[in-house]
C-alpha cells in the first residue's frame, strides 16, 4: 500500500484542507513553502497516465477551487502548480498528486520549494481549510 492510500485510509494522519468524496487535499509535512498543498485522488492511480478522465477532472477541479480559496479568502497572491509522472520526471510518491505552491509577490518565483515556510502546520490548516 502507498503512504497516500494511508493517508486517505486514516492509518497516517495529515493536515487535511479540503475533501469530498473523491478528492483528499492536504499540506506537505515537508514545510518547505507555506501552504504547501498536496491534493490527490482518495483512489489509487499512479499517476495522470493512468487515472481515468472523469477523475482527473474531478482531481483537477478540486485544485482550481482550493488554489482559488487560497488567493480570494487566504491573502496569497498567486500559486504555482506541479505534478510529475513517472520517476523520470521527478515522481517519488506513486500516487497522483498535484502540487499547489501558494505565493505572494513578493515570495520569488520558484518552482521548486524554497524552504520559506515560517507557520507550524497546524496553524497553517486552520488558516487556510475548507469547507465543502
Amino acid at each position: 500500500m502507498c503512504i497516500f492510500c494511508d493517508i486517505v485510509s486514516g492509518k497516517i494522519p495529515c493536515y487535511k484542507i479540503y475533501e469530498d468524496k473523491d478528492v483528499l487535499a492536504f499540506l506537505d509535512t515537508a514545510k518547505d513553502v507555506d501552504g504547501h498543498t498536496l491534493v490527490i485522488p482518495k483512489k489509487h492511480y499512479e499517476n495522470i497516465l493512468d487515472c481515468p478522465n472523469y477523475l482527473l477532472q474531478k482531481t483537477i477541479l478540486a485544485v482550481k477551487k482550493i488554489a482559488k480559496h487560497y488567493v480570494n479568502d487566504c491573502g496569497f497572491d498567486g500559486v504555482n502548480l506541479h505534478n510529475a509522472n513517472n520517476s523520470c520526471a521527478g515522481q517519488s510518491v506513486f500516487h497522483l498528486h498535484l502540487h499547489i505552491l501558494p505565493r505572494k509577490n513578493d515570495n520569488p518565483v520558484n518552482f521548486v520549494p524554497n524552504n520559506t515556510a515560517k507557520f507550524e502546520l497546524k496553524e497553517m490548516q486552520q488558516k487556510l481549510k475548507m469547507e465543502k
